[in-house]
């Protein structure tokens, strides 16, 4: 519940205490913080009867002095100079302004002198500016996620506008959550180092008295690392619900697209997946593909079950109970065919394109050594023409992580063979991501081959089995959480900031933000550490939520981008 709890707060503060009827006004990137954790039902109770986005409402003349406008937006200089122009024709009868993050004292000025017709009642800061996921994930949807693979000196100004935006969403976390922590970052990432150092400056400099909260025994933990550290975990499939669902159909802000299939109802052309308003999917969304059958065949079963005994209605009084049983039953029933019509999909996604196959070998490459039984594994999937061409990319790509200093002859063969079986093969792709991600780049133990302790765990794992051959792989995250809970995170990898050391025991709470984007089958390690009795509590957060196809599509822009600069110097 932490941080959807946080940012419903905010929510709730902003529309209660205003009374009569209400326009909430909103931004491209507000509208997904409030969408997430609020729903459309929540919104009509607080008397909400018109939400519009800042942009468009500004177009519009039409007066409405009936209603009292309540904007919740980020204070960036656009959104400001839309704002004054709302208010130089005032449209409603007031106007709140919430901003998503702190205001500059410019900013407060302008909204100032615009306000000719006093119908302003409130400037408050309220700091919601990141999505809430889930309770202990956040995003910040940021749309041009491939600029941090771009050195700097290809795109300034992009990387400052991305460098920026994260800095932001990190403050008003921290705000939000009341807290100032000590930050460490990825040695071996430039980007990370950057975002670490001007969190530090806002926080203990540019505006400290802000952050200058009621001192905890020991402070949080804010480490920021880089995705390329793990460049495998975005790119395999995923085999438990929220994940799988998001790697074969893709979830956009808690929902899903369904109109391209064709056979979706007009009640689920776009569904909600939130943790927070479906019991059914918290209860499975960290369950693997196997479990979420069965138990979704146990929710058909105690559906029918109530559908059969609403047939039997004979009384007056029956008829009563169903009336006030009904929204409850439709709202059953909406659910049953919800995440009936989600598998029945994800079930023919896996048929067609042999995924069962496809990720015994991604699992094996992820997981386990023995080069030539990989190669060869590979090599019978690419000449497989049930074998998609994202598929054949995916494969190629985890051969290229594992084995790209033991067998560059067979890697030389390997993309040959994928440019001549895959029409979307893009020329040079797998050797940029190796240029970013490969070996030489990485500080964490990616391969368990390392660290003597990793090695000495995967031979035991190995010796003792696995349970699930689909779900062997654990992202790079998990050593992480574990080096922080032993106390054994080494600070040549991973340097605090300034003179903001660690003082005493172990952080209680520890933010790990991963610049370049989070994975689900991330989040979930995370919400089951939480589960355990660790003592600390774990934040998982990152500038966007990656599957593979938004990974792979994050590398093609950023070598585009990067070849482009090369041609023109």
């Amino acid at each position: 519940m932490v941080l959807i709890s946080v940012v419903r707060d905010y929510i709730n503060k902003m529309l209660q205490d205003i009374s009569g009827m209400k326009v909430f006004i909103l931004d491209s990137q507000t509208v997904s913080v409030v969408s997430v954790a609020y729903s459309q039902s929540e919104l009509l109770q607080k008397e909400v009867f018109l939400v519009e986005l800042v942009d468009t409402i500004s177009m519009s003349r039409e007066s409405m002095y009936h209603l009292k406008a309540v904007c919740f937006l980020r204070p960036t200089s656009e959104n400001i100079q839309l704002l004054r122009r709302q208010l130089a024709n005032s449209r409603f009868g007031e106007y709140h302004l919430f901003f998503s993050n702190i205001l500059k004292e410019t900013q407060i000025h302008i909204l100032a002198d615009s306000d000719e017709q006093d119908v302003v009642q409130q400037v408050v800061e309220f700091y919601g500016d990141f999505m809430a996921i889930d309770p202990y994930h956040f995003t910040l949807n940021m749309a041009s996620n491939h600029i941090y693979m771009i050195p700097a000196v290809v795109d300034p100004p992009s990387l400052q506008h991305f460098c920026d935006r994260v800095v932001d969403g990190l403050a008003a976390l921290f705000l939000a959550l009341k807290q100032r922590p000590v930050i460490r970052y990825q040695r071996t990432s430039d980007v990370a180092k950057r975002i670490a150092q001007e969190t530090s400056k806002l926080m203990y400099q540019q505006e400290s008295g802000l952050f200058d909260f009621r001192r905890t025994e020991v402070s949080p933990l804010l480490l920021v690392i880089d995705r390329r550290d793990d460049p495998l975990t975005p790119l395999l499939n995923q085999w438990t619900y929220q994940a799988m669902v998001h790697e074969l159909l893709g979830i956009q802000d808690n929902k899903v697209n369904l109109k391209s299939i064709g056979k979706s109802s007009k009640d689920h052309q776009e569904v909600v997946l939130s943790s927070e308003q479906d019991s059914f999917y918290k209860a499975n969304m960290y369950n693997n593909f196997g479990e979420i059958g069965m138990n979704i065949k146990k929710l058909v079963d105690d559906f029918q079950q109530i559908a059969k005994s609403n047939q039997n209605i004979q009384t007056i009084e029956d008829m009563a109970k169903f009336v006030d049983n009904y929204p409850e039953y439709r709202k059953m029933h909406g659910n049953v065919s919800k995440h009936v019509t989600l598998v029945t999909e994800l079930s023919k996604i896996v048929e067609e394109r042999k995924l069962m196959f496809v990720s015994q070998t991604e699992q094996e490459l992820a997981c386990n050594g023995g080069q030539m039984a990989a190669f060869e594994a590979v090599t019978s999937l690419l000449n497989n023409e049930s074998t998609s061409d994202i598929d054949r990319m995916r494969l190629v790509m985890l051969y290229a992580l594992r084995y790209e200093k033991e067998s560059p002859v067979q890697l030389m063969q390997l993309f040959n063979k994928l440019a001549s079986c895959s029409a979307k093969y893009k020329k040079g792709l797998i050797q940029f991501l190796l240029k970013q991600a490969g070996v030489d780049k990485r500080t964490g133990d990616l391969y368990g081959n390392r660290d003597l302790l990793n090695i000495a765990r995967n031979m035991a794992r190995g010796l003792k089995g696995v349970e699930n051959v689909y779900t062997q792989h654990q992202p790079l995250v998990v050593q992480t959480m574990e080096s922080i809970i032993k106390g054994r995170l080494r600070d040549v990898d991973y340097p605090f900031v300034g003179n903001h050391f660690q003082q005493g025991s172990r952080p209680q709470e520890v933010i790990i933000f991963i610049v370049g984007g989070t994975t689900y089958e991330e989040s979930r390690s995370v919400a089951l550490q939480n589960s355990t009795t660790s003592g600390i509590r774990f934040i998982l957060g990152g500038s966007v939520v990656l599957n593979s196809r938004r990974f792979l599509k994050d590398l093609e822009e950023a070598q585009r981008k990067s070849r482009s600069n090369a041609t023109v110097i």
